[in-house]
């Protein structure tokens, strides 16, 4: 496959959440994920555990983004400050890479509801 086929790859998982790849390239990424019932807390709200899914998603995708197109790092860590609940509609990721070292990546996303900051987050990928 060629770099512009492998960009933007989505995963079974990234499919079972809904994740939506919008644009990736050049260090950047941009993913959507839109609520549904399926994906609801004990609140009714959006479930951290699928906000940390699209984050990382996102993330890998700029990290990946960098290489070849296809999987060329994975997740070492990653810590995500959730400020605002979501109830309804979609959300939208922005990851960035910071760091684009030979042997790890620093990667950095916001996930925005309209002009609301829902999450932020900072990670490092190991490149493989």
């Amino acid at each position: 496959m060629n770099e512009t086929t492998r960009n933007g790859a989505s995963s079974a998982f990234s499919r079972l959440l809904g994740l939506d790849i919008l644009q990736v390239g050049g260090g950047e990424a941009r993913v959507r994920l839109s609520l549904t019932d399926d994906l609801r807390n004990l609140h009714g709200k959006l479930h951290g555990g699928a906000l940390f899914s699209l984050i990382d998603t996102a993330m890998g995708q700029a990290s990946h983004s960098l290489g070849d197109g296809g999987p060329s790092s994975v997740t070492l860590e990653c810590k995500i400050n959730y400020i605002r609940p979501v109830s309804e509609g979609s959300v939208l990721c922005h990851a960035k890479v910071l760091h684009a070292g030979r042997r790890t990546q620093v990667v950095e996303a916001e996930v925005w509801q309209d002009e609301k900051l829902i999450a932020k987050a900072q990670g490092t990928f190991a490149c493989i």
